[in-house]
């Protein structure tokens, strides 16, 4: 039982692993600042548009996150699954909330990132 509920919550949190990364990506790019950085007598200033802002905050959360996955999952293992997913839901993304252009070229790579994912995790009997 013990077991069971430690890999649920290892799914939990790649699941919101997963979601602070888009969320990231998707609010800096809707708030379209990258943000200015001056320095005048003495005094640095940093300017972000509000949208930007939270799009990095949810992006460090994320990276903070996955510094604990990464300890709870194989490297080889997690890497590749996260990244792989974070593209295609990035691609996704693109396509339903700015109106982007997918290439066939982005859907046959998108598809070949999933089968790569499916192969990784097929459970080989032996």
């Amino acid at each position: 039982m013990i077991k069971g509920r430690k890999n649920v919550m290892k799914f939990v949190l790649v699941l919101i692993y997963l979601v602070l990364t888009l969320s990231g990506l998707i609010l800096m790019k809707k708030g379209g600042n990258p943000g200015s950085l001056s320095v005048s007598e003495g005094t640095a200033n940093f300017g972000i548009s509000l949208i930007s802002l939270a799009g990095l905050v949810c992006y460090l959360c994320s990276f903070l996150l996955f510094t604990r996955i990464v300890v709870m999952f194989d490297l080889s293992y997690i890497m590749p699954i996260c990244t792989g997913i974070v593209q295609v839901l990035t691609l996704v993304a693109s396509k339903f909330i700015f109106k982007e252009n997918i290439t066939t070229a982005g859907i046959i790579g998108a598809s070949l990132v999933i089968v790569g994912i499916v192969v990784m995790n097929w459970k080989q009997t032996a």
